[in-house]
């Protein structure tokens, strides 16, 4: 039997991937669709521990300080763990998974460590742990959303206001956010992504113009 559809949608934080994905879930909900969403890192979940201690400090205050090859093992691991017990047995037999962020996150995020000249042997090392070593589908397509580091941090700044939360050790470090920017960029070309633009004729689009794009988009892979 062949397997189902792994639509991921990737963006680095303040891209406005959360409110992109919300509105992906109601249309395909309102379109009858059936499907099944997941979100990375699961953070309520016993596999997400390691990356709760990382982001919260406890091995370095800066993300440098765990390298990118130790810190992707643990972002590796809660999927490994969410596949086996939450969704797997559904894409075997053929549905449809819509995963806000994925193994992406780790070639954007922990890529960002890492020099250029390194990167296109780290994210060939990050395809062969995930997909090979630990078995975890391919996405049939991922959708990267654009979006300016000032865009970015503005967003994050009001993200955190609203909630009364604070900045993990990602999200403190602008340096750390402004390459993450660039190394996103880099994994889009290696791996093939489907950009979707930030502006358009010089101007920040409309979040619900947008959307039309990326569910058009969505919605051809699902049907090929």
């Amino acid at each position: 039997m062949p397997h189902g559809k792994l639509i991921v949608l990737e963006g680095i934080d303040g891209s406005g991937k959360s409110a992109q994905y919300r509105r992906l879930c109601a249309r395909m909900e309102n379109d009858g669709i059936a499907y099944n969403h997941i979100v990375f890192p699961r953070y309520d979940k016993e596999s997400s521990a390691l990356i709760r201690m990382y982001l919260s400090g406890q091995f370095g205050e800066n993300p440098g300080d765990v390298n990118a090859y130790a810190a992707s093992t643990f972002y590796a691991v809660d999927r490994y763990a969410s596949y086996r017990t939450d969704w797997g047995e559904l894409y075997e037999k053929g549905g449809i998974i819509l995963s806000d962020r994925y193994t992406t996150s780790n070639a954007v995020h922990q890529g960002s460590k890492l020099p250029d000249d390194q990167l296109p042997a780290f994210f060939d090392w990050l395809q062969d742990l995930e997909y090979e070593k630990l078995g975890l589908p391919k996405p049939d397509l991922v959708i990267y959303l654009d979006v300016d580091l000032e865009t970015s941090l503005a967003r994050m700044r009001r993200r955190q206001q609203k909630t009364h939360t604070s900045a993990d050790i990602h999200e403190k470090d602008k340096d750390y956010l402004s390459r993450c920017l660039h190394t996103a960029e880099m994994a889009a070309e290696h791996y093939g992504w489907t950009r979707i633009p930030f502006l358009k004729d010089g101007k920040e689009r409309d979040v619900d113009e947008k959307n039309r794009e990326i569910y058009s988009i969505l919605l051809d892979a699902i049907n090929e």
